[in-house]
């Protein structure tokens, strides 16, 4: 958020000005001064306070204020369960129409990940990883995503010919290329440009 200067008899008065400006309590900002002031003499050659006030960043109620604001927009009602550790946020979602927030194939999901990650970080340092989830689909989906690698692998070796997966996101992409990266008979590489960059599984040569 941009800083706010204010300006009053004493720098008290000056962050009272503040915090009635940004809606806030004193703990929630952080402050400079940019002038302490000064009396004068006798009333004559007084000059105010002036400080310069923001907001303090608070990246879990920057995250879930976005959200909300999201949610509104699609109006549905979305629960969120929140675990925050160092630089990570890890936020869960949950609610009758859960459905709707995943999509197809964890589409809408992954934008909204994404879309958070800019919100929370756009003029903030250092950067916050938001990890968006909703009722473990993301284990769920990786789960499905080994097995299918395995199975096609196996094709890949009794028939000798590629194969070409659908296109997924970077994240499902790294988890074919880690599930089959130790078998010494196939290799894995991506291809495409996005979002229709996909996974090829081949024998090695």
């Amino acid at each position: 958020m941009l800083s706010i200067e204010k300006t009053g008899k004493t720098v008290e008065e000056a962050l009272e000005q503040a915090v009635l400006e940004l809606k806030t309590t004193i703990g929630n900002i952080e402050y400079e001064v940019i002038d302490q002031g000064s009396k004068g003499f006798l009333g004559f050659g007084s000059k105010p306070a002036k400080i310069s006030a923001k907001l303090k960043f608070d990246p879990v109620s920057t995250a879930k204020n976005f959200l909300r604001e999201v949610f509104i927009c699609m109006k549905i009602t979305i629960d969120f369960d929140i675990v925050e550790k160092d630089n990570r946020i890890d936020i869960t979602l949950k609610g009758e129409d859960i459905g709707v927030v995943i999509g197809k194939r964890g589409q809408t999901l992954d934008s909204l990940q994404y879309i958070v990650n800019l919100a929370v970080n756009k003029g903030n340092a250092p950067y916050i990883n938001i990890s968006l989830d909703a009722e473990n689909y993301r284990a769920r989906r990786k789960d499905t995503l080994e097995k299918l690698a395995v199975n096609l692998a196996k094709k890949v070796k009794l028939t000798g010919k590629d194969f070409y997966l659908e296109p997924m996101s970077s994240f499902e992409r790294r988890i074919i290329h880690s599930t089959l990266q130790g078998d010494k008979y196939i290799s894995t590489y991506s291809k495409g440009e996005e979002p229709y960059r996909h996974v090829v599984i081949s024998l090695k040569k």
